[in-house]
């Protein structure tokens, strides 16, 4: 640490170059955080308390093929299995198709499986004895005015009605809330109608339904009676795959998009120029310091003592912008998690993404600083004077 304060004025001997180079890793790790934080929270989706005692049950071949409604009874017939549910995707969207809305048509009892939702018993009621009633989340409701006793128009990018239009009208009859408010932005973005009435209204899905959700009584049996469930349905035209809740949702996710891949991808890209640009930075910061370094060689500073200032530099700018980034990350993703409404629900940064991190900064912070950290060690100090 004797020679931090030479250091730290080789840094910044030129300010604006410095500063530019900063603001380029601060917005690098500010995405890697970032990133992080949305592959933390699609691997966290599906994962609760109360959600090891559910499984989910689909089509083996795609979760858009529907499986037979009469499939529930045989499911409730196997050992260990509690409670049966199920639902079907709507595809709404309010006023613009652009809005999308998480809808969803769903079994008499699907509310009783999700302890996790909180819903007045009065509403409950109502939804219950309401054919065309629906229920939405908070934060939903919140964002587009809905109240209850409102006429909510919907427009199915799926299926149409009756009268062969997408557009279709539901009665508001309650709001729902999930218990815990810091994972709980799935719920808050629900609605959820009858699946009976979405059942009669369209042409389309004629008895069917998108999937179950099933209740085991021991979290230990559910193997066990996942491989019972799809033991109903094998060699037949709607074979089965039953997972634990995370796993079907983290496996419906992946068919949407790898998020790791994505996220891979992208943070390939970011720290690849990265590197090209600070190694630039530091090349350029030593090759205008060559006089100086050899006046240093000239005065006593040993080929060692050089190469350590010289990877010592490259290792603080690094950690300068990456530590700047990763603490944004920190203030922003509560901020995006509440400006979504929760739909996002970013984490904040974990030791893990601290640990990465800081890997990160020192790994890129050394291979920048190596090349011109040995050309500086390896200075002709005779023919840098003469130069200067």
């Amino acid at each position: 640490m004797k020679y931090f304060h030479l250091i730290w004025a080789s840094l910044f001997r030129r300010k604006t170059r410095t500063i530019l180079t900063l603001v380029s890793i601060v917005a690098a790790f500010l995405l890697f955080g970032l990133l992080d934080a949305v592959r933390d929270s699609f691997a966290q989706a599906g994962h609760s308390a109360a959600g090891v005692q559910r499984l989910q049950t689909g089509s083996r071949l795609s979760f858009i093929q529907t499986l037979p409604q009469a499939l529930g009874a045989q499911i409730e017939t196997v050992p260990g299995v509690k409670a049966v549910a199920y639902a079907n995707w709507f595809g709404g969207a309010y006023q613009d198709p652009h809005k999308q809305v998480f809808t969803f048509a769903v079994s008499p009892n699907y509310l009783d499986m999700y302890p996790e939702i909180e819903i007045s018993p009065e509403q409950h009621k109502a939804f219950d004895e309401t054919p065309t009633g629906a229920v939405a989340g908070e934060v939903i409701a919140k964002r587009y005015g809905w109240k209850i006793g409102d006429k909510i128009p919907l427009q199915s990018q799926i299926f149409p009605n009756k009268e062969g239009s997408k557009n279709w009208s539901f009665d508001l009859v309650g709001i729902l809330r999930a218990k815990d408010r810091k994972s709980g932005g799935f719920f808050d973005g629900l609605f959820l109608l009858h699946w009976r009435n979405f059942d009669e209204t369209t042409p389309y899905n004629r008895g069917t339904v998108g999937w179950y959700v099933t209740r085991v009584a021991d979290v230990n049996q559910a193997d066990r009676v996942a491989k019972a469930i799809d033991a109903l349905s094998a060699n037949s035209d709607h074979e089965t795959k039953t997972q634990t809740e995370q796993a079907a949702t983290a496996s419906w996710m992946k068919q949407l998009v790898d998020i790791g891949l994505l996220v891979g991808s992208i943070m390939g890209a970011v720290f690849f120029t990265l590197l090209l640009l600070t190694g630039n930075t530091m090349m350029q910061a030593v090759r205008e310091r060559t006089s100086e370094i050899a006046v240093l060689r000239t005065i006593g500073f040993s080929s060692v003592s050089v190469l350590g200032m010289v990877l010592a530099e490259s290792v603080l700018l690094l950690l300068l912008g990456g530590l700047v980034g990763l603490g944004l990350v920190s203030v922003l993703a509560p901020v995006i998690t509440e400006a979504s409404g929760r739909v996002v629900n970013l984490p904040s940064v974990g030791a893990s993404s601290w640990i990465l991190g800081l890997g990160l900064m020192l790994a890129i912070g050394l291979l920048v600083g190596a090349l011109p950290a040995w050309r500086a060690m390896r200075l002709n100090v005779v023919a840098a004077l003469a130069a200067g």
